[in-house]
């Protein structure tokens, strides 16, 4: 997969999985304990990581890479 298509898939998942946060944060969804437990144990994990991921993905990559290399 080239990284431009991988950048698109996660942007997009990282985009829809945060309305649900909204929605806890400022509407019924907090109420609701089914639905807070989404939001607080997969939702909210898998944007940070998502969004951990945009911004040094291309960093951990490379340190994986380094390390891939030196193993053999």
């Amino acid at each position: 997969m080239k990284a431009s298509v991988e950048r698109k898939i996660i942007r997009w998942l990282h985009i829809i999985l945060s309305i649900p946060i909204l929605g806890y944060i400022y509407g019924p969804v907090a109420s609701n304990p089914p639905a807070a437990n989404a939001v607080r144990w997969v939702f909210l994990p898998v944007v940070a990581l998502s969004g951990f991921w945009m911004w040094k993905g291309h960093w951990l990559r490379k340190k994986l890479s380094r390390r891939k290399q030196l193993a053999t």
